[in-house]
């Protein structure tokens, strides 16, 4: 949500703050602005709607200055407007600020102020921020900040100009993402390492409630107590070209088409040839650790949870170990049992999803292991957890993810065996025969892909669907959640998971000629129930899509259509099935015109409550 970008160099900053914004906008948003010291003044240009609205108001106006802020608003205190977008400056102009997050207390801080005298012209929290800064400057824009930074409850990454010194930039994090890139004669901000990574692969990953100065030449972070704070170079290695579209009309469809190579870079760096284990990075779980462990809980939100579910089943089914899986954003609030022999597992791509952190620092405090499973390299909770299992997806920039899910699911297979393994449920040569079927899966994902003309074409014929309802049973059941989850996220189809055992108790009594069901069979014991619920289904006039392996083809003589998937061990089928889904939703959404990388309300990284 929310993206900062930010300049301080010998060049022109306005095209750096516009191109780097557009690097930003699968992050979501729904207004844009700059801000540029000009020489006498800081020049502010925001509008609502999206950056080529902000580049239509600026055709013809010169905006020159070498140093400047940028911003892509996701609304949260106040509707999208011209108002409301960032950034904000104080009343006579002399600070300016962009900011991600949410300030908690920001009520409390605008009477405060609004009894100094200070008046609002916007309905956020983040002009509280300029004001309160303001409130506190005497000629030292650290000291400003820090004290601000004491007063406000909340998270926050903040980039903030000082009329007074035009030679610097300022900026601070709490719980939202922020990055400094390092370059020659130049120097940058940003939420995330694509927006920079044209000018440089150098960057600083900001910890929580640190300071950065910034000038052409310099950079410095300092603590809270302005102690200056020695980081380490992190360097990129990825490269632009992995954020770019690559010939693909859009970034959804290069991601599910990247999956083949996803999976196969999370798996086989971790399923050493002729070694009978699974190499977790450096990740310690043996058999001696297990046994210290009394409950699992399994943390996500969306998507991630969703894979973590499946995480779930697989763990108990397998590995024999009870494992409570949740929404992130209602574990905290039940008062969850939580000591130093749980062990708690969170799943985020971003790896700076706010309710996940939460409850990541909530399990910490109580003393319980986290190990993270994530994509981003240096983020939150990469830096929180006591171990990370990262997967390597490379760059998610639509909002829906895709491959992703596929590398999470990768690696619950991953620690399935491994902890299966360590714990004596499974024998050395059925862990074999599992590394084998892991090994087959990128070149399967692959044969799925192939069909996706077919796909395309069944999205079409099924672009006029009143409802749609994803069923199965067992882990197919937990895969129809994503499926269902995908074509709310892209096609705005309304769309609602079931598991198929369910529909005699209320659900079918939605089912009419004009509904769609998919129907997910990958469960070889439980195949013929899931049947007889599709047979409920035509029954009552509803259409059917059927998912399911190669070989099932009784199901033809139910299904109007179906999708077949290369023959796989139960365990390993949820990656392959979720795939015609994704693919599904994706042609639906654009046979609908949809803006498929950016759709409406969503945000890539929800990092605010």
């Amino acid at each position: 949500m929310c993206g900062i970008v930010g300049y301080i160099g010998e060049k022109q900053a306005l095209k750096i703050l516009i191109d780097g914004l557009k690097k930003l906008e699968y992050r979501g948003y729904d207004s844009a602005g700059v801000a540029v010291y000009n020489g006498a003044g800081i020049d502010i240009k925001k509008t609502k709607g999206r950056l080529k609205d902000l580049e239509e108001k600026l055709e013809g106006q010169e905006v020159l200055g070498t140093i400047g802020i940028g911003h892509t608003r996701w609304a949260t205190h106040g509707a999208p407007s011209d108002q409301n977008a960032h950034p904000h400056p104080n009343s006579n102009q002399t600070i300016t600020i962009v900011h991600n997050g949410i300030i908690e207390n920001y009520l409390e801080i605008k009477e405060e102020l609004i009894n100094k005298g200070y008046k609002f012209s916007s309905e956020t929290d983040t002009e509280v921020i300029v004001h309160l800064i303001d409130s506190y400057y005497n000629n030292d824009p650290v000291d400003a900040v820090i004290k601000a930074m004491d007063k406000l409850e909340g998270s926050y990454a903040l980039g903030v100009l000082f009329k007074d010194h035009p030679d610097q930039l300022i900026a601070a994090r709490k719980d939202s993402p922020l990055v400094v890139g390092l370059g020659k004669g130049e120097n940058f901000i940003a939420s995330d390492i694509p927006a920079i990574l044209q000018y440089t692969r150098d960057v600083y990953l900001l910890e929580d409630e640190e300071i950065v100065i910034l000038t052409k030449d310099d950079v410095k972070i300092l603590n809270k107590e302005k102690e200056e704070i020695n980081r380490e170079i992190f360097k990129v290695t990825w490269d632009v070209a992995a954020a770019e579209k690559g010939g693909y009309e859009h970034f959804m469809i290069k991601e599910i088409f990247e999956q083949p190579k996803v999976v196969k870079d999370t798996l086989m760096p971790r399923l050493p040839e002729n070694q009978n284990k699974v190499v977790l990075d450096n990740i310690k779980l043996s058999k001696k650790e297990l046994e210290n462990i009394n409950k699992i809980y399994i943390i996500g939100c969306g998507t991630a949870y969703y894979a973590g579910l499946i995480g779930k089943y697989l763990l108990e089914r397998i590995a024999r170990i009870p494992v409570v899986a949740e929404v992130a954003s209602e574990f905290r609030y039940r008062d969850p049992v939580l000591d130093d022999k749980t062990l708690m597992i969170v799943l985020s791509q971003s790896g700076e999803t706010a309710d996940t952190l939460a409850a990541l620092r909530l399990a910490k405090k109580a003393g319980s292991r986290v190990l993270g499973i994530v994509n981003v390299v240096g983020s939150s909770i990469a830096r929180e957890a006591d171990d990370v299992l990262y997967t390597w997806a490379g760059p998610e920039i639509a909002v829906a993810s895709t491959k992703a899910y596929s590398a999470q699911l990768a690696c619950m297979y991953l620690l399935t065996t491994h902890i299966a393994l360590e714990m004596g449920k499974i024998t050395e040569d059925r862990f074999k025969e599992l590394r084998e079927e892991l090994y087959k899966l990128p070149e399967k994902v692959d044969v799925v892909l192939k069909q996706s003309e077919k796909i395309k074409k069944l999205a079409e014929d099924y672009i006029n669907s009143k409802n749609v309802f994803c069923v199965g049973r067992g882990l197919d059941y937990m895969v129809s959640m994503e499926g269902s989850l995908k074509l709310k996220e892209v096609a705005y189809v309304h769309s609602e998971p079931y598991a198929a055992g369910e529909l005699k108790h209320g659900p079918i009594a939605l089912i009419e000629d004009v509904s769609l069901v998919i129907g997910i069979l990958t469960q070889e014991s439980l195949y013929e129930k899931t049947i007889s619920n599709l047979k409920e289904i035509k029954a009552r006039g509803g259409k059917v899509l059927a998912i399911t392996l190669e070989g099932n083809t009784e199901i033809e003589k139910t299904a109007d259509e179906v999708i077949y998937i290369p023959e796989t061990p139960w365990i390993f089928t949820s990656l392959l099935a979720n795939i015609p889904q994704q693919l599904f939703a994706y042609y639906m959404a654009t046979a609908l015109g949809h803006d498929v990388d950016k759709p409406r309300n969503l945000a890539k990284s929800v990092t605010v409550e």
